[in-house]
């Protein structure tokens, strides 16, 4: 968040108690104290908007989650142990700390496994933020263009 924050990009984080019950926090602050405490410890707190804790897989998943699983393939075929949710799908958050990256229209691009190293999140964050320029950029090089034909027809206008 620090190195990109200035560049439009957030972090969003979801709290969820599907993974071995790992989450037993029910309000903001039990969640930002176990953090800061416990896991990871050492006085951690988040730089990124946290979120009420949710259901990221299983019947009552939330539909952000139902949306974000539906665009992006899954990271594995297998599935971890201590899982307390049902039914089980394919698409589904394998552990905590799966990773979604989406455009700044909100379209995931990628999905990443807790394990993805984060050099290979950082260069598609760099690829979405290059995008997000390119297109700034463009949409700049439109608006000049339709400006000057409007100034270009008023002069016409005022010529014939």
């Amino acid at each position: 968040m620090e190195k990109y924050g200035t560049q439009g990009f957030l972090g969003l984080g979801f709290p969820s108690n599907d993974f071995y019950l790992q989450e037993p926090g029910d309000s903001y602050t039990e969640i930002l104290d176990g953090l800061k405490y416990v896991r990871p410890g050492g006085g951690y707190v988040p730089n990124f908007q946290m979120f009420k804790k949710i259901d990221v897989n299983g019947q009552n998943e939330h539909p952000l989650y139902k949306y974000l699983k539906g665009e992006c393939g899954p990271t594995s075929e297998e599935f971890e142990s201590g899982l307390f949710y049902n039914p089980l799908s394919v698409s589904d958050v394998r552990w905590n700390f799966e990773i979604f990256l989406t455009d700044k229209k909100g379209s995931p691009k990628y999905r990443y496994s807790p394990d993805t190293p984060m050099d290979t999140i950082e260069d598609d964050i760099k690829t979405l933020l290059a995008s997000v320029e390119d297109e700034e950029v463009k949409q700049e090089e439109e608006t000049l263009i339709e400006k000057l034909e409007l100034v270009i027809r008023w002069i016409l206008g005022f010529l014939y």
